[in-house]
């Protein structure tokens, strides 16, 4: 009988029903946020390549140099020289010399737009990171983070 009276108790205080409550709201929360993980987990890709495209981009700096407005005056040399004064500085084909200084040029462009690109993007990155630490600060669940993965 006393056995009895505590179960009523129990249910009278609203013990299990509240728990159940609890367990329901974790699960539908969870369920919630699935999508945001999978969002901060590109996110964390994203960073990480941008880390690999950064590195890649500062050894191909090195290598091109600094040297732009040496290679605008190649080509305006090259350019305002006629056949026999290339001849005498012992280049065969003006075109050719042209198009490589061009290529350098372009390649030389590319790598700055690429680091551009890269900069704008850690800065979205960043400022999503930001705001996700905001909502961490409320209450939102934390992803866990094991070997480099993110766990959910």
């Amino acid at each position: 009988m006393e056995e009895r009276i505590k179960v009523l108790e129990k249910d009278l205080t609203l013990e299990k029903p509240l728990g159940d409550m609890r367990k329901i709201l974790r699960a539908n929360i969870i369920d919630s946020t699935n999508d945001i993980w999978t969002s901060i987990q590109v996110i964390f890709e994203q960073t990480e390549l941008i880390k690999v495209a950064i590195e890649a981009i500062k050894k191909t700096k090195e290598k091109l140099g600094d040297k732009l407005e040496e290679e605008n005056q190649l080509i305006d040399f090259f350019n305002s020289r006629n056949r026999y004064q290339l001849d005498e500085l012992e280049i065969e084909d003006r075109a050719t010399t042209i198009i490589e200084i061009n290529k350098f040029l372009t390649k030389r462009n590319l790598i700055l737009n690429l680091e551009k690109r890269c900069q704008s993007i850690q800065a979205d990155i960043d400022s999503c990171m930001l705001k996700y630490g905001i909502l961490r600060e409320k209450g939102l669940p934390s992803p866990l983070v094991i070997h480099d993965k993110l766990m959910t």
